[in-house]
């Protein structure tokens, strides 16, 4: 074990117990796109917010229900999947293994197709 590795704190050596300290170039960049699914996740959970508070004239009750939901489910999913990702970038370096494929890309296209589609509906349905 470095000297580097035991001067870390408990959480550190729970959360990353193997490997090598990797670049701390690679760390940041990691810590900087998982900061940017967090923006992503309250972006959807702004919108979510956005659509409860001030979309009454736009959408009823249950369609803007609906929509604020789903957009606060994919903030939610955004955000757990970003710390997820984060821990098995950081584990995947520190072992020189290849980096994960990342799971909540797909995840979060669909949702948000998804989220789209029902918008496009309801709003089709309140102009017919």
């Amino acid at each position: 074990m470095t000297d580097a590795r035991c001067q870390r704190g408990w959480l550190s050596r729970r959360l990353l117990p193997d490997g090598d300290e990797p670049d701390p170039r690679f760390s940041l960049a990691n810590e900087r796109t998982f900061l940017a699914w967090i923006r992503t996740s309250l972006a959807l959970v702004g919108g979510a917010i956005a659509v409860e508070a001030f979309a009454g004239g736009v959408f009823t009750g249950g369609s803007r229900t609906a929509l604020s939901i789903a957009l606060a489910t994919l903030g939610f999913v955004t955000s757990a999947s970003a710390g997820v990702r984060w821990l098995r970038v950081e584990r995947a370096m520190r072992v020189h293994r290849p980096l994960p494929i990342p799971a909540l890309i797909p995840v979060l296209a669909g949702g948000v197709t998804a989220v789209v589609l029902l918008t496009l509906a309801i709003v089709w349905a309140n102009a017919r």
